[in-house]
């Protein structure tokens, strides 16, 4: 007797083992058969679907965050507009505080009104077209007309102030107020019967009353020129104002300034008294224009010195 051997493929071996077996199921149970291929294609599909979803996912990941670098390189773009905005408005604050505050002075030089230039209220505005959205050029532009206008208003007013500073300077310089507070005219300028009734007077200035230790101002700025006692006007006091003006106060009871001192007006050089030709506490004032006596009442504009019907030496 005699054996044949017969070697095969084992993968050729499994396939037509699996390959038979659908075929026998198929011959056998046909409905399992195409339900087996069925659920099959389906896990096949759902692996590929799976795979595209993932893919698809990854994509938009990577969209979602390319956008979102996009909206913050357009936020920092934006801060930094809004911060150099911000830049220039702090420089418009600071040079309409600083209009404002020379406006302020240049009120208070001029000696105008209270109320007639108000530098903190907004001034009323309105109009009746359609309001819409304003483009960042205009408004940049706008700021660069407001800080233009801001310069040429700061160069108007510096001269302005410029102008009132010398002209308060000359002022300062003219003997135009009362050399004593509260007071009032006792007796007048130009001829007069003389207080000790010896006759007619020729007054050269003007009396105020006071009381003996009240303070005696310089009624203008300038430098003494004497302090000292005068035959008749005793204990004097004469300030020099550069600019042909001389006054004189006399019968004080005593200096409190000494010649060559700068005074400015208001400052206090003497006490009131009596010493001199005089018969009660008074102050003597006299004005002299370019080496002449004049009236002092010419002079007299601050409304402090009423003329009372009396009369002193």
């Amino acid at each position: 007797m005699s054996y044949k051997f017969f070697v095969r493929n084992p993968r050729a071996r499994h396939a037509d083992g699996l390959s038979g077996r659908v075929q026998q199921l198929a011959s056998q149970r046909p409905g399992l058969a195409v339900a087996a291929v069925l659920a099959t294609g389906v896990l096949f599909g759902t692996g590929a679907g799976v795979a595209i979803g993932f893919a698809n996912a990854q994509h938009s990941s990577a969209r979602l965050a390319a956008q979102q670098q996009e909206l913050e390189q357009v936020r920092r773009q934006s801060q930094q507009e809004i911060n150099a905005l911000a830049a220039r408005l702090g420089e418009l604050q600071a040079q309409a505080n600083r209009l404002n505050a020379l406006g302020e002075r240049l009120t208070e030089a001029g000696q105008l009104e209270d109320g007639e230039f108000d530098f903190h209220g907004t001034p009323g505005q309105g109009g009746a077209g359609v309001a819409r959205d304003m483009p960042r050029d205009e408004l940049v532009a706008g700021l660069d007309e407001v800080q233009q206008q801001f310069e040429v208003s700061g160069r108007q007013l510096g001269v302005m102030e410029s102008l009132l500073f010398d002209r308060q300077l000359e002022n300062n310089a003219l003997p135009v107020r009362s050399p004593v507070r509260r007071s009032y005219i006792t007796s007048s300028f130009g001829n007069r019967a003389d207080p000790f009734g010896r006759g007619r007077q020729f007054h050269k200035g003007i009396d105020f009353d006071a009381n003996v230790g009240d303070p005696v101002m310089s009624v203008a700025d300038g430098v003494v020129s004497f302090a000292g006692s005068r035959s008749g006007y005793g204990h004097t006091i004469e300030v020099d104002h550069g600019n042909g003006y001389v006054t004189r106060y006399a019968h004080n009871s005593r200096l409190t300034v000494k010649a060559g001192d700068l005074v400015r007006a208001g400052e206090q050089v003497a006490k009131a008294g009596s010493s001199g030709r005089s018969t009660g506490a008074h102050v003597h004032f006299e004005v002299w224009e370019n080496g002449s006596v004049v009236n002092p009442r010419k002079f007299l504009t601050d409304g402090r010195a009423p003329v009372a019907k009396r009369t002193r030496g």
